[in-house]
């Protein structure tokens, strides 16, 4: 590092051959769709990219999968099972993390991510990481996350009408 000369880098951070730019750059590309299969018809359409991904070698990591038969639509794919990294998550803070790193890792070919719907920060945070990410990644988002939440709404405003009822006679 003492034998650097003129304006040089000289941070190891910085030390990275021009092949590599141009390489991350060609395959940078995140998606984001919205499921309401928990991304099983979403997960079809990508096994046979991702059966020729795993073919190279480098980690085809599933952040949070569903329960949705993965295992067995992958394999009946011809994806290297061997080449799956499963990362399971506490929360989505943890999930976009682990994203982020798997796809900057440069250790892996395929990241798909498993999360509810994204806001306008995590959106942009994904924006920054596709400019140096170096795989391919897809968040599948759950496209009916609002119903449940809305059937609860209903029921917890029908027993909280019923509890107003019942104090008032």
């Amino acid at each position: 590092m003492n034998n650097l000369i003129g304006n040089a880098p000289r941070h190891p951070g910085l030390w990275v051959e021009m092949g590599d730019q141009i390489k991350h750059s060609h395959n940078a590309s995140i998606s984001t769709v919205s499921s309401v299969t928990q991304g099983k018809q979403e997960l079809q359409a990508l096994t046979p990219q991702l059966a020729r991904l795993s073919q190279q070698g480098q980690w085809v990591v599933l952040i949070s999968p569903p329960n949705i038969g993965y295992k067995q639509m992958l394999a009946d794919a011809g994806v290297r099972m061997d080449r799956i990294l499963l990362v399971h998550t506490k929360d989505e803070v943890e999930a976009l993390w682990a994203m982020e790193k798997a796809l900057t890792s440069g250790t892996s070919s395929a990241v798909i991510s498993w999360t509810h719907t994204l806001d306008e920060r995590d959106n942009r945070r994904l924006q920054l990481v596709a400019k140096n990410c170096s795989a391919l990644g897809v968040v599948i988002e759950e496209g009916n996350v609002h119903l449940p939440s809305a059937a609860h709404s209903s029921d917890d405003l029908a027993m909280q009408q019923g509890s107003l009822f019942l104090s008032l006679h």
